[in-house]
């Protein structure tokens, strides 16, 4: 029985291969039932890590799977091994970039600096994030444009995230001619913050001179309102206060220069 063989292996050493194959195929069975649990109960872990980390791990049990195998039909493993190692190394220099926004997606999904749904400013790029991906995070612009930004630049890059706090602060400035009294140029400003009940008034708003300009005065205007509401609150600021310095006799003013002709 141990004499006869098969494609140049012995009976014996076939079988064992067979009975090896149906081991590792079922351990493979075991540990990606396992893994698959432990990761379901994850709430850490965005759904595209998870299916990433199993379909990583069932590619290294099928290498391990290949090595066992080959061992036990006498295969030298060792050239195998170098075989599979160089191949990786040749892999990993061709998609250089790749592996960097991969590693760089993981980290992302892993740390999360931002979600699905916040409104974000990535490496000069403004937008809703539509889907934070292995290699690309994608944004929506607010004028409906999808932008695929690498994950690797996202990494590398200062990210602002305008939707991680229930609060933000209105930041605007207005300008009003040097003959305008500052109280009454605030007054018409004040006007306007009390008539709109989206601004909070905890913190206070903050309404004050700001700087001396070549032909304006220029005015401060400090507002906290909810994040939802920020934009606009910023627009009916810019469009109210305008009609609250004409209601008030309040002069705007803008870049002129006075030339003045001395006669002789």
């Amino acid at each position: 029985m141990s004499n006869l063989t098969l494609g140049g292996y012995a009976l014996s050493t076939l079988i064992t291969a067979a009975l090896s194959l149906v081991i590792c195929l079922i351990a493979m069975k075991v540990v990606t039932n396992v893994v698959g649990k432990v990761l379901s109960r994850s709430t850490k872990l965005d759904g595209t890590l998870q299916n990433f980390i199993r379909s990583a791990i069932k590619a290294i049990l099928w290498v391990l799977t290949a090595i066992i195998v080959a061992n036990a039909l006498g295969i030298p493993t060792a050239s195998l091994v170098a075989l599979v190692s160089v191949a990786g190394l040749a892999l990993s220099l061709s998609v250089q970039n790749l592996l960097s926004n991969l590693f760089s997606g993981i980290t992302l999904l892993v740390n999360k600096p931002f979600a699905t749904g916040d409104f974000v400013e990535i490496a000069g790029k403004t937008g809703v994030v539509r889907n934070i991906g292995l290699f690309y995070t994608k944004l929506d612009t607010l004028d409906n444009v999808a932008i695929s930004i690498p994950n690797g630049d996202v990494t590398g890059a200062s990210v602002v995230d305008y939707s991680t706090e229930p609060m933000r602060r209105v930041d605007m400035y207005f300008s009003a001619a040097y003959d305008e009294p500052t109280e009454k140029v605030k007054a018409a400003i004040q006007e306007v913050i009390d008539a709109d009940e989206r601004i909070v008034r905890d913190p206070a708003p903050f309404v004050r001179l700001f700087e001396y300009k070549g032909s304006a005065i220029s005015y401060v205007v400090r507002v906290w309102c909810k994040n939802a509401d920020y934009w606009d609150v910023y627009f009916d600021l810019n469009e109210n206060v305008r009609e609250s310095f004409a209601r008030n006799g309040v002069a705007m003013s803008y870049e002129h220069v006075n030339v003045h002709v001395v006669e002789k």
